[in-house]
């Protein structure tokens, strides 16, 4: 006995090692292995209706949803990181030469306010325009700055980018392909019960769905139409700030008007009142909508986080793993909320259980 839990023991360490070890092997390119087993998640459903099209033809199969995926998710993703860069690149040199002066059109609003409101700004010192200027034209140099610099860096990484972009192609394929085999081999090698091992796995894969479904799509819906409404109103760079507030509507209840509520500010208090109205209605309207509405059908309510949740695991989650955290954070929350509830409620009902006859 004591042999065997020696052997058992050593075999544990090893397999601990050996599982590290690979993990430290696949770091370089973990945002490839990354995203391809979410893309994987994410279109098994569909893989399976086109692998029951085509029984016994499982190659095929899984190349139709890898190109399927590519027109859905790859092309446009490039196309609309490509228009970014480019208008990044050009809002920086646009500020870098004082041809776009974001100083001036803050002179513009406070220049509009009526003296009481004046009065009340200088007292809390927040009428010093040239302050002002400075700090608003240095931030945005700094974000239109990064912007510009990663056309240079993406061509410097090209070949780091075409492998780690070969890499996730190659993985998803086998992933749709095998996802089944896998999947049943990953349950199999889980040292839980088979109630936990199913809860567990049903919960991971349904919380990267509506992550992407939910967070993601509303998150480009919302950016989209908050651009289209910008170009409408012939604000400069569009899709740069239809990009920004796609991110930005991870903030509950603000979201993106945090970009396009102070523009309507501006329209209104410089005489363009229907452009400021018509950007309002819209912001509220439209834009303010689509998470209400869509989020629920695209979600759904047993996987909804609380908002604070989904803010904090976030911002949290990019800051440990960049862009990756977008999904990585929200994803290990809800992990860690079904974890807890599952711990709870199995070791509640044996509590429950041990109490009863005492009570009796």
């Amino acid at each position: 006995m004591n042999g065997s839990t020696l052997h058992y023991r050593i075999f544990l360490l090893l397999l601990v090692v050996v599982s590290v070890a690979f993990g430290w092997v696949l770091w370089p390119f973990y945002g490839a292995v990354f995203w391809g087993a979410i893309l994987a998640i994410i279109f098994a459903p569909v893989h399976r209706r086109i692998a029951a099209k085509l029984v016994k033809r499982r190659n095929l199969a899984a190349l139709i949803s890898l190109v399927l995926v590519l027109l859905v998710v790859i092309v446009p993703v490039t196309f609309i990181t490509g228009s970014l860069v480019q208008e990044g690149a050009n809002l920086y040199q646009r500020v870098k030469s004082g041809s776009l002066n974001f100083g001036l059109y803050v002179q513009q609003v406070l220049d509009a306010l009526p003296p009481s409101l004046h009065d009340m700004l200088s007292r809390f010192g927040l009428a010093d325009i040239t302050s002002l200027q400075d700090k608003l034209t240095a931030g945005v140099m700094q974000g239109s700055q990064f912007l510009a610099t990663q056309a240079f860096n993406i061509g410097q990484d090209t070949f780091q980018f075409l492998v780690s972009f070969g890499i996730m192609l190659y993985l998803l394929f086998f992933l749709l392909r095998d996802g089944s085999l896998l999947s049943a081999r990953l349950r199999a090698a889980i040292p839980l019960s088979e109630g936990h091992k199913m809860h567990l796995l049903r919960k991971f894969t349904t919380v990267i769905r509506a992550t992407v479904k939910g967070n993601i799509a509303v998150a480009a819906v919302q950016g989209a139409l908050g651009g289209v409404i910008f170009y409408i109103l012939g604000i400069q760079g569009p899709v740069l700030w239809g990009v920004v507030m796609a991110f930005l509507s991870l903030l509950p209840a603000i979201g993106a008007g945090l970009i396009w509520l102070p523009v309507a500010v501006y329209f209104l208090v410089t005489g363009a009142i229907w452009q400021g109205v018509t950007l309002i209605l819209y912001g509220v309207l439209v834009i303010g909508m689509v998470d209400n509405v869509l989020r629920p059908l695209l979600v759904g309510k047993d996987t909804k986080l609380p908002d604070y949740v989904v803010l904090i695991s976030t911002l949290g989650g990019m800051a440990l793993f960049g862009l990756n955290g977008f999904v990585i954070g929200p994803l290990v929350a809800a992990l860690f909320i079904a974890c807890w509830d599952l711990f709870t409620s199995d070791f509640g009902q044996a509590a429950s259980g041990d109490d009863t006859p005492r009570q009796r």
